[in-house]
């Protein structure tokens, strides 16, 4: 079977709809013999009759009301194409990723503003750094979350927006926060579960128990804040996490937030790419946020 022609196409289309072929050739400033051919090729190419005539009008044979059903969605695709390229922002689905161990909590508050609205649809993702970049680039979502700015060596296609921070505080069971005393003197006194090196919270504690020469029980070094609530829940140390991570546990009683680190920060950051016609949902969802964008950040060490 031949490719379809969409002229062919759009011919057979127009006199469906009209049901004369009379009238279709005037309309489109074609002649009847001229608008024959084109039906003619379709239904060679399809190896069907399309029309059987009935008097003067032209009915639809079963393949033929097939072929109609078919190029009214295609050409109602193309009218929807049109008007989207035209109104660059009209989107409705928004397509998130996240750093898999990136906090739940922040990424529901990210989307709050979107969370229940019947006109949108959401596409959510979670995976690695290079995973989630690779289908940013591919521009197979408008948008990644992560609590570091990615790293890179040279000329970056990704923009990077610093969403927030949040500060760390000291979160644990209510029997490890029973007794009072200092933030030096509770950090010596109990098990501390950290988050693992390259994090902006890891360094901020590192600096801190240095500056003060002094030496924790770390008893656990975890890459996921999920793992580190968990860990924190059973009740096996002190976690140093934002507090947004176990707002549930802490509202529930579970948890609790003791003493607040606020020099240690945890900052997220939202990477997007450079488009030419931009998710005029996630401009809504960024622009709630008061820090600015920052492109080309430098590489990590």
């Amino acid at each position: 079977m031949n490719p379809l022609n969409y002229n062919h196409l759009r011919y057979f289309w127009a006199v469906a709809h009209d049901g004369n072929l009379t009238r279709t050739a005037a309309r489109l400033n074609v002649t009847q013999s001229a608008l024959s051919v084109q039906i003619r090729k379709l239904e060679a190419s399809l190896g069907y009759p399309l029309f059987e005539r009935s008097g003067r009008q032209l009915l639809l044979t079963e393949a033929g009301r097939i072929a109609l059903d078919h190029a009214d969605a295609i050409f109602n695709t193309g009218e929807e194409l049109l008007g989207t390229l035209r109104n660059a922002g009209a989107h409705t689905t928004l397509r998130l990723g996240a750093l898999a161990t990136l906090s739940r909590n922040f990424q529901m508050e990210f989307l709050q503003p979107l969370l229940g609205r019947p006109d949108v649809e959401l596409i959510l993702r979670s995976g690695n750094t290079a995973e989630l970049l690779a289908s940013l680039q591919s521009l197979s979502l408008d948008v990644v979350l992560f609590n570091q700015p990615p790293a890179h060596e040279g000329h970056s296609p990704f923009v990077t927006h610093r969403l927030a921070e949040r500060p760390a505080s000291l979160i644990g069971t209510p029997t490890r926060f029973r007794e009072k005393c200092s933030l030096v003197e509770r950090l010596m006194a109990h098990p501390i579960i950290l988050p693992m090196s390259g994090t902006s919270v890891r360094a901020g504690f590192d600096a801190f128990i240095y500056q003060r020469d002094i030496h924790p029980h770390i008893i656990a070094e975890v890459d996921d804040m999920a793992m580190m609530r968990l860990l924190a829940r059973e009740d096996i140390g002190i976690a140093v996490l934002p507090a947004i991570v176990v707002k549930d546990e802490i509202a529930a009683g579970v948890l609790v937030e003791g003493n607040d680190l606020p020099s240690i920060m945890q900052t997220f950051y939202a990477v997007t790419m450079e488009r030419r016609f931009p998710n005029r949902l996630l401009a809504e969802l960024i622009s709630k946020w008061s820090f600015s964008p920052t492109k080309h950040l430098p590489k990590i060490s």
